[in-house]
């Protein structure tokens, strides 16, 4: 899509560069992947006239050296204002109003189990907390639980502690954020208190994953997974675990830049470039009906 705004690289180039070198949370890729950048400008490989393709020749340059999900030069329709990370929230704000506020669907399955649906992505808790808490106290008497991520492409870490508090019963220390500087830390807890009913930690829970499953969304699987409350069924899921702040280069492009890694307490490690492994693997689109027959199963013995 040709948009009508003018587009120059090489402004756009520079100013990722210097983002990156800036803030990407580690300094020697950032050093390797600018020069990069510079290198395939001057060679004429983005002589485009074309924001989306640019966006997606730069994105393929920055995820050629480690592969990080989180790092590119992301492609807008709608013009995005100036402000850093108002991009990402623009385009959120859109899906948050036509998914019920990222929980589109709670059912109850035959025996008892719950299903909720957590999609498209983890909105900003601002926004979550009162359709989450809804959904969540919805589900919180049934027998057993399924939580679908399998839509889910990230989203909010304040969003994934919220709702792991509705699936224990302890405040528990789920994760650390290690940032850039390499002496800041941020550690994530659930909370010790949610607005309405907990569905807690000692029912059978259950979470859906797919390779469309990504950051936040991976994170609340592998959190639960770790501290071995749920049974991940699905696949494996796409491997982003650096948090990102993203910045308008143009009007129609975004650079989104990992600024910290996450460290689980458990494990000592994430799941950047591995994705999060399910306990019981299957194709995603039969996913649902495997964890139902799990919980059936889990329930009757």
């Amino acid at each position: 899509m040709t948009t009508l705004t003018q587009l120059l690289p090489a402004p756009v180039i520079d100013e990722t560069a210097r983002l990156l070198m800036e803030h990407y949370v580690f300094p020697e890729t950032a050093e390797q992947l600018a020069g990069l950048l510079r290198r395939r400008l001057a060679e004429g490989s983005y002589d485009v006239d074309d924001a989306e393709e640019l966006g997606r020749l730069v994105t393929a340059d920055l995820q050629s050296v480690n592969g990080d999900r989180h790092l590119r030069l992301k492609y807008h329709a709608h013009p995005v204002p100036p402000e850093r990370g108002a991009a990402a929230l623009a385009a959120m704000r859109r899906d948050f109003d036509t998914s019920l506020g990222g929980a589109p669907r709670v059912e109850l399955l035959d025996g008892g189990v719950a299903v909720v649906e957590l999609a498209p992505t983890l909105f900003p808790l601002e926004w979550a907390a009162e359709p989450l808490s809804a959904a969540l106290t919805l589900a919180a008497p049934a027998r057993a639980l399924i939580v679908d991520l399998r839509a889910n492409g990230g989203g909010d870490p304040d969003t994934v502690a919220f709702v792991c508090s509705y699936l224990l019963d302890e405040r528990t220390h789920l994760n650390t954020m290690y940032w850039r500087d390499g002496e800041r830390r941020e550690q994530s807890w659930s909370l010790p208190y949610v607005p309405g009913a907990r569905f807690g930690g000692s029912k059978p829970l259950y979470v859906l994953t797919s390779s469309r499953t990504f950051s936040g969304a991976e994170e609340l699987a592998y959190d639960l997974q770790q501290l071995g409350r749920a049974v991940v069924v699905g696949e494996r899921t796409g491997g982003g675990a650096h948090p990102r702040e993203g910045w308008t280069v143009h009007p129609h492009l975004e650079a989104t830049i990992p600024v910290g890694r996450a460290i689980n307490p458990v494990s000592g490690e994430d799941w950047e470039g591995t994705g999060v492994q399910p306990d019981v693997p299957c194709a995603a689109v039969g996913s649902l009906d495997r964890a139902h027959e799990l919980a059936l199963a889990r329930l009757a013995g």
